[in-house]
């Protein structure tokens, strides 16, 4: 259920949608005591607010309880004390956990890298107009920022306060080595935008494969001002296309569109995602899946604590 047993709506929280948290359900669900089991192997304690409502077989505090509000809520940590805030933030920069389109956590498979080994460095720059890092490998820009591909060390890595630190993030390290060892030409772009529908494995985008835009939109479906910010923060740019579009760069010459219908009296508002059809001679289905949610999920996170 999205309603805490606090009262707290999960469907309007943003961990929700970033998928690092999930809801409490009433004090009678069988979220509830999952949670209270998750709270007390982690922290040695459970949240008190949730616990005397299970203990007590209330759904609700607000509704149920003739002691509300109790010293739970007035000297408690949640659910908007200190502690609640200070979990907030904390878990705001925690990335979710990368799944492929299965829900299967991402592993990346060591001959990748092998592979990679094996190709010429500088004509990977050309092809993909990334720059050659004077220790080895080489330098592209991610949306906003760059990101060292570190062949020697085997791993991915960020400036962090001026010096290259390992990044752990399988589904964008997956994907960039999908890239580097598929990627053999100067693809040009820009004369073919196509729809998923359109592309050669049109099929792989159905039922659980499909795009993960649905948190996008429940996010910017009425607030299109707030997706202009995040899409100009990730440096896109504008594109005449819908009500409110943007390119987005995941690689110098592999762009996505992102489109955003407003709604009105007779339709609801809509996200969709275009392609290059140039992206089919470097990524497959299942590529292509984890490179939109790489890019749907920084847009979602957004300017105020994004860390791609």
């Amino acid at each position: 259920m999205p309603t805490g047993a606090c009262g707290i709506n999960c469907d309007v929280c943003k961990l929700k949608l970033l998928e690092v948290c999930s809801g409490c359900g009433s004090g009678k669900s069988l979220e509830a005591r999952m949670k209270i089991e998750a709270q007390e192997k982690i922290f040695g304690a459970s949240c008190a607010v949730l616990s005397c409502a299970c203990m007590n077989n209330f759904e609700y505090c607000m509704r149920d309880c003739d002691s509300f509000p109790c010293d739970n809520f007035l000297m408690g940590l949640y659910p908007f004390g200190q502690g609640f805030l200070e979990m907030q933030k904390r878990r705001r920069e925690q990335r979710p956990p990368a799944l492929d389109h299965n829900k299967v956590r991402i592993t990346v498979p060591p001959e990748f890298w092998d592979k990679l080994q094996q190709r010429d460095v500088n004509k990977l720059c050309n092809f993909t107009l990334a720059d050659p890092h004077p220790s080895g490998g080489l330098v592209f820009r991610f949306l906003h920022e760059n990101v060292r591909v570190d062949i020697g060390s085997r791993c991915l890595k960020r400036l962090n306060r001026g010096q290259w630190e390992k990044t752990d993030d399988p589904l964008l390290e997956l994907i960039t080595l999908v890239y580097l060892n598929h990627v053999n030409s100067l693809y040009p772009f820009g004369k073919d935008i196509v729809g998923a529908k359109d592309l050669r494995e049109a099929h792989f985008f159905q039922g659980p494969h499909e795009l993960k835009t649905a948190p996008l939109l429940e996010r910017y479906g009425n607030d299109p001002d707030g997706f202009r910010k995040a899409a100009e923060y990730l440096k896109g740019r504008p594109a005449d296309m819908a009500d409110v579009a943007y390119m987005l760069l995941p690689f110098p010459r592999v762009p996505l569109y992102y489109l955003l219908w407003e709604g009105d009296e007779e339709f609801e508002p809509r996200i969709s995602v275009l392609f290059d059809r140039s992206i089919e001679a470097c990524f497959a289905g299942d590529a292509i899946w984890g490179l939109v949610s790489l890019v749907s999920l920084a847009l979602l996170i957004g300017p105020e604590t994004t860390k791609i």
